[in-house]
């Protein structure tokens, strides 16, 4: 009987996990350009070892891939704002130095006359962070060419100032690290770029992507866990009481 118990025990821990993810997404409905991960799984697994030959733990089997699938688009008419096509990417200067990406185009200059996002994130060009000369008006093309233009000079051909690093991510999954920031699943491409894949890197300038996550389904989700918890918790409860009357019967007077 002690075997059910444990088995129940076990995944109601593991579950915590399912919990924290999907409340995770709840919590970024609203966050531009947040992206799912794959779904977590539960799976049994036999443990092994002396006397553990009939024991099975129940496991979470995770793909921490990030789910790249679009979010709802919303035209804003900022020009700086972009929003990414397909599977592309933006690249990030993490603080700690390290390449990452990023779905995320709230695009502006900061003080010092660099491009970040309204996180505070410095945006990467090819050549590294792009510098805004001072005055001047930021518009950035399909590719993500970024180009300055004063102001006060009627009719002159715009500057370009930088190329936004853009990279398809179709062929290479992502992963998502501890900084919120995406990076390659593969080991060699942590922290550093990574070579562009066969489709062509676009984006929607005047406009924003929402989050990726469907609120309704999440929702469902946490449903669903919360009565497989309370089911766990009553099969628990059970097995505590079954064992109570088996040792009552077994105190009985002969």
């Amino acid at each position: 009987m002690d075997k059910l118990a444990f088995t129940a025990l076990a995944s109601i821990n593991q579950q915590s996990k399912m919990r924290t993810q999907i409340t995770n997404s709840l919590a970024n409905v609203s966050t531009i350009g947040f992206k799912e991960t794959f779904s977590l799984a539960e799976q049994p697994h036999q443990i092994k070892g002396a006397g553990m030959d009939t024991r099975v733990l129940p496991g979470n089997v995770q793909d921490d891939v990030i789910d790249l699938s679009p979010g709802a688009l919303n035209m804003t008419g900022n020009i700086m704002d972009v929003a990414l096509n397909d599977k592309t990417v933006l690249g990030i200067q993490a603080d700690n130095g390290e390449v990452g990406f990023t779905r995320r185009g709230d695009l502006r200059v900061s003080a010092t006359g660099l491009i970040e996002n309204a996180a505070g994130q410095l945006i990467l060009g090819e050549n590294g962070p792009i510098s805004v000369p001072q005055g001047q008006l930021v518009s950035i093309g399909q590719d993500g060419t970024v180009m300055g233009k004063s102001p006060t000079e009627v009719g002159a051909t715009p500057m370009i100032l930088g190329q936004l690093m853009l990279r398809d991510a179709s062929e290479m999954p992502l992963t998502r690290r501890a900084d919120g920031l995406f990076q390659p699943l593969v080991a060699e491409f942590q922290g550093k770029d990574f070579p562009t894949g066969a489709r062509s890197v676009s984006l929607v300038s005047g406009a924003l992507e929402g989050s990726n996550v469907n609120p309704v389904e999440a929702m469902i989700q946490m449903m669903d866990i919360s009565r497989s918890f309370e089911s766990k918790i009553k099969t628990i409860a059970e097995i505590k009481s079954i064992d109570e009357s088996g040792a009552s019967l077994m105190r009985l007077p002969q």
